[in-house]
């Protein structure tokens, strides 16, 4: 589901190298994380960023510089646990699903980054939220538990609200971006969640952006739709602007 970032794989360690961020080793329930930091000035706000099913790689990293040269701080979380960073379709599910079977270890290991994020100096009163795919659901994760924070924002993320929970704790405005041509989560599921925000109160902006695929944002994917990435992207930077208020 990722592709290469140019002709040459970049692993995250050399990443990290190329980078003005930094790793940072954490603990959440005594299990080794290893999430990545960059941020501009100490004063920046934050974003919380959230991998997809293949945990934090290249491609987060290169959202987080993106996102530091806009002027924000931003920390990567690790949902997997140090070194794992699953390659094969079914190493991914099972990560995964581990996850989407126990929501309050999703929640923790979110919690968790933000406490690892504050040991760095981050801002942490003042963030955003933002996911790819199954980091996109776990935003949505993190937005119903009724996290205080800024926003909430999803690039082609799952929208499905597991039984018994809902969105009446969720504080902060979300933004949705979804691919109209997405054939992992439809239209119809884009709807649904739209009928589920405005019946719960919740302020959220959803777009659909057509021909657009799932995870239309992966760089020399397939998958991957220029116009689609490059309006979503301007959306979100515009998002930051109006939830963090920098």
């Amino acid at each position: 589901m990722r592709a290469l970032l140019g002709a040459v794989s970049l692993s995250l360690a050399s990443m990290m190298v190329m980078a003005d961020g930094k790793p940072v080793t954490y603990t959440v329930n005594g299990q080794a994380y290893e999430g990545y930091y960059v941020s501009p000035s100490p004063d920046a706000p934050l974003v919380l960023l959230i991998h997809d099913w293949d945990g934090l790689t290249d491609y987060e990293i290169k959202r987080a510089e993106m996102l530091s040269d806009m002027g924000y701080g931003v920390f990567a979380a690790d949902l997997f646990g140090a070194g794992v960073r699953p390659t094969e379709l079914e190493d991914k599910r099972q990560h995964t699903g581990e996850l989407y079977k126990d929501r309050e270890k999703m929640r923790a290991l979110m919690n968790g980054a933000l406490d690892a994020a504050r040991a760095q100096g981050a801002q942490t009163d003042n963030v955003v939220a933002a996911g790819y795919c199954f980091g996109g659901a776990a935003v949505l994760e993190l937005a119903r538990s009724g996290a205080p924070m800024a926003g909430f924002a999803t690039f082609h993320g799952g929208l499905g609200t597991p039984e018994g929970q809902n969105y009446s704790a969720a504080t902060g405005k979300l933004l949705i971006m979804h691919g109209s041509a997405d054939a992992a989560i439809s239209l119809n599921d884009f709807a649904a969640l739209g009928v589920e925000l405005e019946s719960a109160g919740v302020a959220h902006e959803m777009i659909t952006y057509s021909g657009a695929p799932h995870a239309f944002t992966v760089f020399g994917a397939d998958s991957y739709r220029e116009e689609a990435d490059k309006q979503s992207w301007k959306r979100f930077a515009a998002f930051l602007d109006e939830q963090l208020g920098y």
